[in-house]
Order: C-alpha cells, then structure tokens, then sequence
C-alpha cells in the first residue's frame, strides 16, 4: 500500500512535520501555492533562557508571490541565524555532531529562494534521522485546476493508495474526490510525543527540529516515531 503526502515546505520545520515524512513513501514539496506571510515558510522558533525565540528568513514576496517564487532579501540573515543557533545551543550533548553541517549551512552556502533553502534543510535532516522516504516537488507535474484537483493528481501520477494529509486540511480537502479515485485520505494525527534532552526551562515540543537534533543525536527518531525510551 503506497502513502503519498503533499505539503508546502517550511524553514526547520518541527518534529511533526518529519513524522509526516516518515509516515509515508513519497512526500511532495507544495510550493507552486501562494505564499503565506507571517507562517511557518520563513520562520520557526528555538528554545533560549528567555523563552522561545522565532528565527525567521528574511523574504521579498509580492502579493500572490508562490513559495517557489519567494526570493531571500540579503545574506546578514545567515550569520545572525548561525550566531543565535551557536549562542544557544553550544551546551547541547549533540550540538558539535551537527556544527559543520550548520556551519556550512549558514555560513559557507548561499541562498537565492526560500524554497531551495527549505528543501535542501528538510532532506538533509531527513537524512540524519534515518528517513528513506522518496522526495519530489509539484513542479514535477502538470499544473491542474484548483488545489483540490491539483493534489489528487499528484497523487494519481504516484500511484498512490493512501494521501495522508496534515489535520489543518480537513477545512477544505475534498475526501470524496480522492475515494472516486480510489484513494483513501488519512489526517495525520500528532501522538502524544515523549520529552528529550532540552536546555532552557519548561518543555516546549513546538519548536524546530534542530532541538531535537542537538538534544539527542541518532537517537532523535525514537522520540518521534520509534520505540519509545
């Protein structure tokens, strides 16, 4: 039985949203859609000894602009990011085991579009955590009608048997369209995920990936979607 996920991709998203990825066997970058300000796309949040604390990807995006078509507005912000990240998680048991992948990251790449950064940091640390999930991006595939349409033919041209989509999609996905198809849609449902190693006070699970990474090293899938420790 072959699961599909189709979603637009976020700056260091949180664990949930790699648990998505796991879950399924090919996941889908949506970024043909418009891009929403003040959301997940160009900004997460970190754990500080004042709080969380948002990291957010300076963008120039013009009304009806599409995630793909965000352009990254100077470069100061990758330093800064790298800074913040260093300054706050240095403490961290596993924060050496991924330095010269942030250094890299943010200090010796350039980044054009908000896309092409997201992608590349979402796939990569899918690759830390043990993920063989098969990636794609909607370009890949023919543009069609309104989003509804657009979804349940990417998932016809991957063969799907299951579109597995995020709970925010139950305001306007069109479940009957998809089991015409003979497709069945599944909302994923976030567990009640364990706590990790976190710096910095009151547990917070709404916060970037990267905490997670730096607090637990090769174990951080077990406290996403593996054997509970």
């Amino acid at each position: 039985m072959k699961k599909v996920a189709i979603i637009q991709s976020n700056y260091i998203p949180w664990k949930g949203y790699f648990h998505i990825i796991q879950d399924v066997d090919d996941f889908v970058f949506l970024d043909s859609v418009q891009y929403t300000s003040r959301d997940w796309r160009n900004r997460n949040r970190i754990k500080t000894p004042s709080g969380p604390k948002w990291l957010t990807v300076p963008v120039n995006a013009g009304r009806g602009t599409s995630i793909r078509e965000v352009h990254i507005d100077g470069t100061g912000w990758q330093i800064k990011h790298y800074k913040t990240l260093r300054h706050n998680y240095h403490d961290c048991k596993y924060f050496d085991k991924y330095h010269d992948w942030i250094e890299d990251v943010y200090l010796k790449r350039s980044w054009q579009y908000l896309s092409q950064l997201n992608q590349y940091l979402i796939v990569a640390i899918s690759g830390f955590l043990g993920i063989d999930t098969r990636f794609h991006d909607d370009s890949e595939y023919p543009e069609s009608g309104d989003r509804n349409l657009r979804l349940l033919n990417i998932a016809k041209a991957l063969e799907a048997d299951v579109y597995v989509s995020g709970p925010a999609a139950k305001e306007y996905l069109d479940e009957r369209m998809f089991e015409a198809e003979g497709i069945r849609v599944e909302f994923f449902e976030y567990p009640n995920y364990p706590h990790y190693p976190q710096l910095h006070g009151d547990f917070e699970h709404r916060v970037s990936i990267l905490d997670l990474l730096f607090g637990a090293g090769d174990d951080s899938s077990q406290y996403i979607w593996g054997d509970r420790p």
